[in-house]
Parts: structure tokens; C-alpha cells; sequence
């Protein structure tokens, strides 16, 4: 069977340039690899027809020879290319795709290359309570962040005299080695430099060459106006500093808004309980409550008020998170339930009044009369 035109294979026009090779070999090996095709022969085969052909074509002569030839320049001992087993020289042309197939394996970050000179701070939570008028209002709040900041002794460089770090010569400063184990080339971390890419020939004495040092930092923390409990707060750049001058990670601050004794929190509802005497509940009267802005507000309690009844005060609940306070179109409201008060402790003569009052009140207790007429109708039906 005819050999495929090599340009054919990858999916290029002739007189494309390295790069465009270059991209379409890595596409193509990607998609037709063997660990991602396992027990598919298919795959198998064009893979190493795609490996064959780039390894043609990213060579300057083999790639003028092929142009001018084409499959004639490389047989009868023209240059041995192809022959064999028809795999061309695996170990250098899968060396050229190895770091796209399984960078993000080795820990490569994107746009970091091969390289690792600097690493990256940890990011740091901080767990902080708030009061619910903390939450209304909006703080300012300070915090201890136990933590790692850049030593002060070698401005991060983890060098005695801040002296630049020197590039690793085992690794060329790419932080990892390359060993050809027959079929396949295996990457690893450089074992000089432990994958950073630079070595510290004079380590600070502070630090001892890790460019940042334990500290504990105060920092001051904006709790905007309408937090609750899970609302995450990031601080960019305020968690561990990194290590031999590598950015500094985050601080995510979590919070958690305190039990209220008065008002409890649903969202941007805020709910309130508020006990009302025998006499105000069946006559009617005003009533003051607190709110959580720290005012009063009175309401009216309409006469025969049941205990549960709920009554509503429009966008005084809490405010929507990232807006202040006073936003009656957008902040919640607050229900206030009443509950009717029974007397304790009753005088004689308040319960000689309060037997007088049941004698002459049995049309006014309509839900009473209510249920036990549906008990009768209970106890009718079992009899039936």
C-alpha cells in the first residue's frame, strides 16, 4: 500500500511554515495517541504515520529532500529515514509534543512555559463573626492573619545580599530533565533544583533561601453593608507570599453573621416576635417595636388579634449586599408576629372578673365553637 502524502498526514499545505507543522503535529498527536485510544489499532497506526511525517517535516533538509523526491528520497539508503519498524525517531519528535500532552500533569501553569523559577503563594482562609447590625450597617473590621511574607533580609530572592538566584546547569532552568526510556521519553523534576529552575549558591540566613519568613499581619477587612453567613470576601495578593519572589496568593475571608436575641434572618427578611396582652389583642391598640437600624416604629394591632397573626413593615429588613442601608425599593422586610399573652399570677378579684367575662362571652369565641363542632362531627361519624 502506497505511503500517504506526508503534508496529506498532517493536514497542511506545502510550503507551510515550522510553526504550522509544528501546531498541526501536536493537534493531530493529541487526538490520536495511544492513551487516549487504548486497544484501537486504528489509532494506533495513524499515530505512527503522524509521528513519521513530522519527523520528516520539521527537519530543514529531510524536508527540502521529501519536497523535491517526495517517499523516493528516503528509500534504498536515502538517508534511512523510515525505515524499520516505520516509527522515525519516536523519542525526539514525541519530546517536541510531550509538554502539551501532559503539562498540566507535571504541575505546568499556563503561561508559565517549562519553567518554575517562582511558585505561587497559598491561598489563606480566615473564618470571621459579625453581629446581625454589623451585617445591616456595613463595618470596618481589623484581623490577625497568621501567615508567610517576603523576607525583608533579601527582598524575597532567598539569596544572602539579595543576590538574583543563578539558573540551574542540570536543568537549563526549565526545572525538569528528560530521560529517552526505550519507546518513550519520560519527564521528571530536575533533582538539583527540585523543579524551581534556579539555584540560591548562598542561602539567606533568615529565611535559608525560601525567600519569605512566618509572621503574624494585621490587616483591616471593608464588611460591605448586607453580608450573611457564607458570603466569601477576597482579598487579592494578602495570603502566603511565594516562595524566591513568586506572587503572593489570596485571602478569602468567610463569614458568618451571629445568632440575634431579637431578630432572626431569612435572606433580606428580617422577623421579629413580639408578645401583646389578652386586653390588646381582643380590643385592638398600637404597639412599639424595635427595627434593626436602631429606631422604633409603632403599629397598629386591629381588635380579635389570634396569636401567629403577622403584620408587615415595608423595607425594613436588610439591605441587598455591595448597597447601603435606607434603599426602601430594594431592601427586605420585617414581620413582626404577635403573641397573645396569657395572665399569670391573677388576683382573686381578676379571676372573679375573668369567670364573669366567660359566662357572658360564648358567642365570642367563634374558632372555639368551630373545632368542637367538627369534633361532633367526628365523634358522630364514628358512631355511624
Amino acid at each position: 500500500m502506497a505511503k500517504r502524502d506526508y503534508y496529506e498526514v498532517l493536514g497542511v499545505a506545502r510550503g507551510a511554515s515550522a510553526d504550522e507543522i509544528k501546531k498541526a503535529y501536536r493537534a493531530k498527536a493529541k487526538q490520536l495517541h495511544p492513551d487516549r485510544n487504548k486497544d484501537c489499532k486504528v489509532s494506533e497506526a495513524a499515530f505512527k504515520e503522524v509521528n513519521e511525517a513530522y519527523e520528516c517535516l520539521k527537519d530543514d533538509q529531510k524536508k527540502a529532500a521529501y519536497d523535491r523526491f517526495g517517499h523516493a528520497a528516503f528509500e534504498n539508503g536515502g538517508g534511512g529515514f523510515g525505515r524499520g519498524n516505520g516509527h522515525g525517531d519516536f523519542g525526539s519528535a514525541f519530546a517536541d509534543v510531550f509538554e502539551d500532552l501532559f503539562g498540566d500533569m507535571m504541575g505546568r501553569r499556563a503561561g508559565g512555559g517549562g519553567r518554575s523559577r517562582a511558585s505561587r503563594g497559598q491561598d489563606l482562609r480566615y473564618n470571621l463573626r459579625v453581629s446581625l447590625e454589623e451585617a445591616y450597617h456595613g463595618a470596618q473590621k481589623t484581623i490577625n492573619v497568621p501567615g508567610s511574607v517576603a523576607c525583608g533580609a533579601c527582598n524575597g530572592t532567598g539569596a544572602e545580599g539579595a543576590v538574583e538566584p543563578a539558573t540551574c546547569p542540570t536543568c537549563s532552568g526549565m526545572g525538569k530533565v528528560r530521560a529517552t526510556q526505550g519507546f518513550f521519553t519520560v519527564e521528571r523534576t530536575c533533582p538539583t533544583c527540585n523543579g524551581h529552575g534556579q539555584i540560591v549558591k548562598n542561602p539567606c540566613q533568615e529565611c535559608r533561601g525560601a525567600g519569605r519568613v512566618q509572621k503574624e499581619r494585621t490587616l483591616s477587612v471593608n464588611i460591605p453593608a448586607g453580608v450573611e453567613t457564607g458570603t466569601r470576601i477576597r482579598l487579592a495578593g494578602e495570603g502566603d507570599a511565594g516562595m524566591r519572589g513568586g506572587p503572593a496568593g489570596d485571602l478569602y475571608i468567610f463569614i458568618e453573621v451571629k445568632e440575634h436575641p431579637i431578630f432572626m434572618r431569612d435572606g433580606r427578611m428580617l422577623a421579629c416576635q413580639v408578645p401583646v396582652s389578652m386586653a390588646t389583642a381582643a380590643l385592638g391598640g398600637e404597639i412599639e417595636v424595635p427595627t434593626i437600624d436602631g429606631g422604633r416604629s409603632r403599629v397598629k394591632v386591629p381588635p380579635g388579634t389570634q396569636s401567629g397573626k403577622q403584620l408587615r413593615l415595608r423595607g425594613k429588613g436588610m439591605p441587598p449586599l455591595r448597597h447601603g442601608p435606607g434603599l426602601n425599593g430594594e431592601a427586605g422586610d420585617m414581620l413582626i408576629e404577635l403573641a397573645v399573652e396569657t395572665p399569670v399570677n391573677l388576683t382573686a378579684r381578676q379571676k372573679e372578673l375573668l369567670r364573669e367575662f366567660e359566662a357572658i362571652s360564648a358567642d365570642n369565641n367563634p374558632q372555639t365553637h368551630g373545632f368542637f363542632q367538627k369534633i361532633k362531627g367526628f365523634w358522630d361519624e364514628m358512631k355511624g
